[in-house]
């Protein structure tokens, strides 16, 4: 009999076990990440009822892998969009979560006896909550579509880029066991530097790279770039000093934002799946039954401190953030465990020696038993809101709802705060990049110049030449670009102004010339370095044209690698009547656009400009179809029936662009355009466009008619249907539906 290695053996063990737990933890409704710890507690070392795993080492490197591809999948599932996307009240819930957390756990910890370690990384333990319970949860009760579920996704994806930065601050904690401000803040940066580098490098590169290869890829070869780009990643990552984990869920998130993103998904699940459940099992491996049962008081109550401390922080920050009593309560509810992150927290401590042994099993039983909690904690907020609504004093309700209001009315933004804001992210991308040119030029283009091409001085300076081509349309952008310049236009009016933003634009160009000074500085003398300095600097000017051209096609580049998603959304979006060339397309409104707060009667839109204005989605309502006496608001979406001359002057005026379709539109109304065939039993025939009941019934408007072969665009109210008319509305399509069962009633 041939011999079989004992790691198959064992990955028949763990997948055996784990198999069938997850069958008995799905016939009873239970989540599956609860089955595969119990199936690795059953392999484990500490329980002899079935063979045990003999080579642990190698087990916990195919956990090691399952970490990366969970991370891997997460980040796919992220998307930095969706965290810019997430607004203000999500922010300062998960914030505010993550601090309380943090020092309830290490207070506890510290008031158990533990060590200060056991105590900071119980604190990061319990910070985090679970977002597979979570969702299996929400899935289990239908409440994906309340208003409280979507404020809790927001969360999440708040707190999945807070665990990252723990998983960093921890590490470095850990490495250098002590509290040293300095090193903390230097940890911070240095991982918002290469975050930056990393996002904005694969962004440019990443989706140009898919779009282009995309006619040579199948399903099989995708997989294999994925794996293969994630794989880059980590190495990466752990080439710098970050946990290989983070360079995987920063190539998902980079992978998120381009179309290939849901494919990729798709394909990765079951290798995620399949490493994720050896990932559990380990984590199931490592429980020792007996040290649970030591630790029960501790368990009980950190149990007791995660439910009550999520209860009240989250809720705490709802109601700061003005979302109102009813959904704070429902999110701190939803909220109340610990799931996969703190067990990725947990085993880095264990992996760096500087947590206890029992740290460990009782987080897993924490996350265990909160993981049982959840569903009850959910079905439950509702009462509990109730009964707060009942007990609470009248004037305090009262207060609550005026503060609420407050906070959703409408802010306006000054053109001081809009200059500045571009001027600070302007000079935070630009410096980053730059600097990461010069690191890379000085720590890899330069020995490798001087060992293979050229020799001493010339080396240096073909060096610094290559990298002064690369810097320039930066540089140029950080000294010139005027990134708000109708803004600054308009502060520049104010002659009592125009000496500060002659500052500001002089202290651009001075960080221009101190990066090149920074550049030069490494291969020459201070003197030479500030000659070189300043005839670069003239040469920039000199040649200003070219350097402004060869940038505005990176920036192309970049934003149509940003928004490749979204545009090919809009595309599916893009319903044309061919002969016409009309089509429905979506618009926002913008905060300083010329037509907030104006009715659609006083803009006369289709008098000036020939296009309906079919719907307007005002945050969770959908107006359909607006009445004429309907104003429309910054952040509203209109959806805009019109050709694409007519769309474009439109678009002019209310100075945006073309609108990404965003998560949170899947609950709204599906707007399409449909077209519905007059017949001879048909409740339109013989009836006008007035009287006929279409916009009361479907709450769609009507933007064209073929009427014996001729085309009507936009037809007047007057006009009367006849048997064989097209007729093309602009509605949702369930409605639409309704329509044409009411014909077939009458027949």
């Amino acid at each position: 009999m041939a011999h079989i290695p004992h790691l198959v053996t064992d990955l028949g063990l763990i997948l055996g076990a784990a198999g069938i737990t997850t069958l008995i933890f799905k016939w009873l409704r239970q989540p599956l990440v609860l089955g595969y710890i119990i199936a690795g507690l059953l392999v484990g070392p500490h329980i002899s009822l079935i063979p045990t795993v003999i080579e642990e080492e190698s087990i916990k490197i195919w956990a090691e892998i399952g970490v990366i591809f969970l991370l891997f999948s997460l980040g796919l599932e992220f998307s930095f969009k969706k965290l810019v996307k997430v607004g203000g009240p999500s922010s300062v819930m998960a914030i505010i979560e993550v601090i309380v957390m943090l020092l309830l756990g290490y207070l506890t910890g510290k008031t158990l006896g533990w060590s200060t370690m056991d105590s900071v990384f119980l604190g990061g333990i319990l910070s985090i909550s679970s977002t597979t319970i979570i969702i299996r949860a929400f899935d289990e009760l239908g409440v994906k579509s309340q208003r409280f579920a979507g404020l809790v996704f927001g969360i999440l994806i708040v707190e999945d880029l807070v665990a990252i930065l723990l998983l960093v601050l921890l590490s470095t904690l850990a490495v250098s066991q002590q509290f040293a401000g300095s090193e903390m803040l230097m940890a911070v940066l240095r991982l918002g530097f290469f975050l930056v580098v990393w996002f904005l490098a694969g962004i440019f590169l990443i989706p140009t790279f898919l779009r282009r290869a995309s006619k040579l890829m199948n399903d099989e070869i995708l997989l294999i770039v994925s794996l293969a780009l994630c794989l880059l990643m980590v190495i990466l990552a752990a080439q710098v000093g970050f946990s290989p984990a983070l360079g995987a869920f920063i190539m998902g998130s980079i992978l998120a934002e381009t179309t290939k993103a849901e494919k990729i998904e798709h394909l990765i699940s079951s290798v995620k799946d399949l490493f994720g459940a050896i990932f559990f099992v380990s984590v199931g491996m490592l429980i020792n039954p007996a040290m649970i049962l030591t630790y029960a008081g501790p368990i009980a109550l950190i149990t007791v401190m995660t439910i009550i401390g999520k209860f009240v922080s989250v809720p705490g920050g709802g109601l700061i953030s003005g979302q109102g009593l009813k959904t704070s309560i429902q999110s701190g509810m939803s909220m109340s465990q610990i799931g996969e992150f703190s067990f990725i927290i947990a085993t880095l401590g264990l992996t760096l020696n500087v947590t206890s042994e029992f740290l460990y099993p009782v987080a897993v039983a924490v996350s265990a038993i909160t993981t049982f909690t959840t569903p009850y904690m959910i079905r439950l907020s509702e009462p509990l809101y109730r009964w707060a609504d009942t007990v609470l004093p009248q004037r305090w309700k009262i207060a609550l709802n005026e503060y609420s209001s407050g906070t959703q009315t409408v802010s306006t933004t000054s053109d001081w705060r809009l200059v500045l804001q571009s001027y600070l992210i302007s000079l935070a991308v630009y410096s980053t990049i730059i600097i990461a040119i010069v690191i890379l030029a000085a720590q890899y283009l330069n020995p490798f110049i001087k060992e293979s091409l050229f020799k001493g001085n010339m080396g240096d300076i073909i060096t610094t030449a290559i990298t002064l081509i690369f810097m320039s349309p930066f540089l140029w952008a950080l000294a010139v670009r005027l990134p708000k310049q109708e803004a600054e236009g308009r502060i520049w009016a104010n002659k009592n102004y125009r000496s500060l933003i002659i500052v500001m634009k002089f202290a651009r160009i001075g960080v221009a010339i101190l990066f090149i000074g920074i550049l030069l500085n490494q291969f020459f003398t201070v003197q030479v370095a500030a000659l070189v300095g300043l005839a670069i600097v003239v040469l920039l000017f000199v040649f200003s044209r070219r350097v402004q051209e060869f940038y505005i096609r990176i920036e192309n580049r970049f934003m149509s690698n940003l928004n490749d998603r979204e545009i090919m959304e809009a595309a599916r979006m893009h319903h044309t009547l061919t002969p016409w060339d009309a089509h429905l397309t979506n618009l926002d409104v913008s905060p300083d656009a010329a037509v907030a707060g104006k009715s659609l009667m006083e803009l006369q839109i289709r008098e000036k400009f020939g296009v309906n204005v079919a719907v307007i989605d005002r945050g969770e309502r959908t107006i359909m179809p607006p009445a004429s006496s309907e104003r429309i608001f910054p952040g509203d979406k209109l959806h805009v029936f019109g050709s694409e001359e007519q769309v474009q002057a439109f678009r002019e005026f209310i100075q945006t662009k073309l609108s990404p379709v965003t998560d949170g539109e899947a609950e709204k109304e599906d707007i399409r355009l449909q077209k519905l065939l007059v017949t001879p039993n048909s409740v339109l025939l013989h009836r006008t466009i007035r009287d006929s009941g279409v916009r009361e019934r479907t709450k769609g408007l009507i933007v064209g008619i073929e009427k014996k072969g001729e085309r009507i665009l936009n037809p007047d109210s007057s006009l009367m249907f006849e048997e064989g008319d097209i007729v093309w509305i602009v509605g949702s399509p369930w409605r639409i539906r309704g329509l044409e069962l009411a014909k077939q009633e009458v027949t």
